[in-house]
């Protein structure tokens, strides 16, 4: 495949899954707002023995090359096997999008996915994905002078014109809302949850308990897959997904800022905060946490590094759902945790046509950081 002095071809070596993996370190080294991930976790993600998503999934990789050799771009084609069960709309994927400023080396990536997505049987294309919608996903469209939190994509300003050069429209818009305790009115929050007390007298908020974590975990699996389950582009969990999700997560989760919500003893909402350690990530060298960057990380967060989380997961049962519950989440994380060192927190991403829950964030002064886009397109007859 050649556009003008740019090939691609697929990723069939050890030497070029490395050359895929390092191309993002390179393309972003010097940019003060990019949070190098580390090398072993996008490894993992690409991995079919220790990532879950290839029970279900499959991911083609495609390195972009100038003339000389040089590597310019990549690419992944994805096909989601839960996706296409929920959905059978015949709609594959893309992630892991890099390219330089170069809109040729863009379109020859894109090409390549398309034609190799149309051999598989699909009929349109929506991204990015990486690789999952579980996962780090989005197109950053506004906030590219600020950092990223932990699990949240950073990309070069240009991507999102380069997608509608191709022919790629917007899907949806997501929101990446900041809270500061500061410019918050918790005066408002706390009686709205004190009114929801009252009327659910039977309510009981409590935090994970990590001694019965994997029982808990598939609570909050339960509720996940059915609060969500009507949201745009949702797409289950399986449990070894959501096992895999979890025993990542608890490398790094502080249970006193997890929350399960109880209804007379039965769990009916969830909330998961974790602490935002790309602020330690920062610190970190190209993305290895040997021989410095793990005593650079454990340095920083002594000194008072570490003050933001980011809440990624929020649910409440679809039978539960506007009785108000979801101000008994917030109004947790937002009050309990300065007390334990967090003095703020990014509630994302939120979907746009999320109205209920952006209008309850903004009423009590959560402001939008962040934009980000899911971009999609149909492969002409």
């Amino acid at each position: 495949m050649m556009s003008r002095s740019v090939s691609v071809n697929t990723v069939d070596s050890i030497r070029d899954r490395k050359r895929f993996v390092d191309f993002q370190y390179d393309l972003y080294r010097g940019n003060p707002h990019w949070i190098p991930p580390l090398r072993r976790d996008v490894y993992k993600s690409l991995n079919r023995r220790k990532n879950a998503f290839f029970d279900h999934g499959d991911i083609r990789l495609f390195l972009a090359k100038d003339a000389s050799g040089r590597i310019v771009g990549r690419i992944a084609g994805i096909i989601n096997g839960m996706h296409l069960q929920k959905y059978d709309d015949s709609n594959g994927f893309f992630g892991f999008f890099e390219t330089i400023d170069d809109f040729d080396v863009a379109r020859a990536l894109l090409d390549a996915v398309r034609d190799w997505l149309r051999l598989t049987g699909m009929k349109g294309v929506r991204g990015p994905t990486n690789p999952t919608m579980n996962d780090t996903a989005g197109l950053l469209v506004n906030g590219f002078d600020r950092e990223p939190s932990v699990l949240m994509p950073y990309n070069a300003s240009f991507y999102e014109d380069f997608l509608e050069r191709y022919g790629f429209q917007r899907a949806m818009t997501m929101w990446a809302y900041y809270i500061h305790k500061k410019y918050v009115d918790t005066g408002k929050l706390r009686r709205g949850a004190e009114i929801v007390k009252k009327r659910n007298p039977g309510l009981k908020l409590r935090n994970i308990d990590m001694r019965r974590f994997a029982e808990e975990s598939k609570t909050i699996l339960h509720i996940y897959n059915d609060a969500w389950s009507r949201n745009w582009g949702h797409v289950p969990m399986t449990e070894p997904e959501f096992a895999q999700l979890a025993k990542e997560m608890k490398q790094i989760i502080d249970p006193r800022i997890v929350y399960i919500l109880e209804d007379n003893g039965r769990p009916v909402a969830f909330s998961i905060s974790i602490p935002n350690i790309n602020q330690l990530l920062k610190r970190v060298n190209d993305g290895r946490l040997v021989p410095l960057g793990l005593p650079k990380m454990l340095a920083y967060a002594n000194f008072g590094g570490l003050y933001e989380v980011r809440t990624p997961l929020m649910g409440i049962l679809r039978e539960c759902q506007g009785r108000g519950l979801d101000a008994i989440l917030n109004l947790a994380i937002i009050e309990e945790g300065p007390i334990h060192g967090y003095d703020a927190s990014e509630m994302s991403w939120v979907l746009d046509s999320n109205k209920v829950l952006r209008n309850a964030l903004e009423s009590f002064g959560a402001v939008v950081d962040k934009e980000y886009a899911m971009m999609e397109m149909h492969f002409a007859e």
